[in-house]
């Protein structure tokens, strides 16, 4: 899925950035193990930290109050900021929580939320339920990702 991604990109001539928490850059290096991914990929920011949420990509206080770094209301914020602050046609938000620890009863190990967006257009969202082992999670959700934004990209729904 990935060689079709990164065909699909370059043929239509697309941008991407990235913006992971979780993930920890995973989907970035994912990316980059192909050649040509220049052709396409601008970057990716790991912003694990709140802070750097807020200061990079332009994520509110007030929401990760509200609703928690991991949450549909932070990946849509963090998918903006990238928009705003890059050319990308495509962005990209991953968060969520891999464990062991930082888990709660609202927001279990495995609980993570993936956005994806096309500039100008609407921005998908939702919860995904990983592994609970943390590679096997990292590498479920990078997985996940490429095929959902390859579906984007193709002009459907997420299936996956």
């Amino acid at each position: 899925m990935l060689k079709n991604l990164a065909s699909e990109m370059i043929l239509r001539k697309y941008t991407l950035a990235l913006a992971e928490s979780c993930t920890g850059g995973a989907l970035a290096a994912k990316l980059v193990s192909l050649p040509d991914a220049s052709k396409y990929f601008l970057g990716g920011i790991v912003a694990y930290s709140n802070a750097w949420k807020e200061r990079f990509l332009h994520v509110s206080r007030t929401t990760l109050e509200e609703s928690g770094a991991v949450s549909q209301e932070v990946v849509i914020e963090m998918v903006k900021g990238l928009l705003s602050e890059t050319e990308a046609d495509f962005a990209v938000a991953i968060s969520g929580v891999l464990g062991p620890g930082g888990a709660s009863l609202e927001k279990p190990v495995g609980t993570v939320y993936v956005a994806i967006a096309k500039r100008g257009e609407r921005i998908d969202a939702r919860l995904v339920e990983a592994p609970l082992e943390r590679l096997s999670a990292i590498e479920f959700i990078v997985q996940f990702t490429i095929e959902a934004l390859y579906e984007r990209i193709k002009g459907g729904e997420w299936t996956t």
